[in-house]
């Protein structure tokens, strides 16, 4: 698991990137810092999702739209201990953004450093930087949005 030491002032968003098996959690402020990301079982998700509202002023959710979204969706709706507004982005190539941007957040080590990043394999799921690329392509929406 992976905390800041010190919590937010100001609105965070939750990304989430659901799965059948297991689910990528972060938090993120509007400034793009992050604050926590982990990957988590699938059926751990909602309840994680709780204690991670009572530990940071999280004002949305943003999730990735393919396949298992209208579900969670839909259990998000029942289940969390209150409603959240969730907004679905488009999650179209993003796991293989989080591929390259795992090797950014941790460089590679002795021989994989040789490997060509392209013949990489992340040493573990990498959902959880998939719900970070999930926010910043909210927050870039917003942005440009803004800017037009």
């Amino acid at each position: 698991m992976t905390f800041r030491e010190f919590s937010p002032t100001q609105p965070v968003i939750l990304g989430f990137d659901p799965g059948r098996d297991k689910c990528g959690l972060a938090v993120m402020g509007l400034d793009r810092q992050l604050y926590y990301h982990q990957v988590v079982p699938a059926k751990e998700a909602i309840a994680t999702i709780d204690t991670l509202r009572q530990k940071f002023p999280i004002s949305l959710m943003v999730m990735g739209d393919q396949t298992t979204a209208k579900q969670w969706k839909q259990r998000m709706s029942q289940e969390l201990a209150e409603p959240l507004n969730i907004i679905l982005v488009d999650e179209r190539y993003t796991t293989l953004e989080a591929r390259d941007r795992y090797w950014q957040m941790y460089p590679p080590k002795g021989l994989t450093k040789l490997l060509p990043q392209s013949m990489r394999q992340p040493p573990r799921p990498i959902d959880d930087i998939v719900a970070i690329l999930l926010i910043e392509r909210y927050l870039n929406r917003l942005t440009e949005s803004v800017k037009s």
